[in-house]
């Protein structure tokens, strides 16, 4: 008989938070781009798990190394990620940004070659 609790098991998203992921924050700021564009740094920062102050250095660091592109829209931002740079870790060099994004999204490979990415 098992003594974890179902809770245990499969974790809360408090304990998440505090331990370990497969993914950067990065990573999950890109792909709340891909599923939004036009999604506000308060929502990004509270789907990550982290600070507005950190979400508005993650993408503005994904502008500068042109991995998003980001258009001002009336009071707004618009978001568009660059589907075919690389990735940066050596591992990965060989595979691209919208690659990842289609495992993680779901986006297809029929989207326009200037995608954003969207679910």
């Amino acid at each position: 008989m098992n003594s974890f609790s179902r809770d245990q098991q499969q974790g809360s998203s408090a304990t998440l938070a505090a331990g370990w992921d497969f993914l950067t924050n990065h990573a999950h700021v890109l792909m709340c781009v891909a599923r939004d564009p036009g999604i506000r740094l308060r929502d990004i920062a509270g789907a990550v798990g982290i600070t507005e102050r950190a979400a508005h250095r993650i993408l503005s660091e994904l502008v500068a190394e042109g991995y998003v592109l980001r258009e001002r829209q009336g009071r707004r931002n618009r978001y568009e990620i660059v589907p075919e740079l690389p990735l940066r870790h050596p591992l990965l060099e060989q595979r691209e940004v919208g690659e990842l994004l289609e495992v993680l999204v779901g986006s297809t490979a029929e989207e326009p070659a200037d995608m954003t990415v969207e679910v």
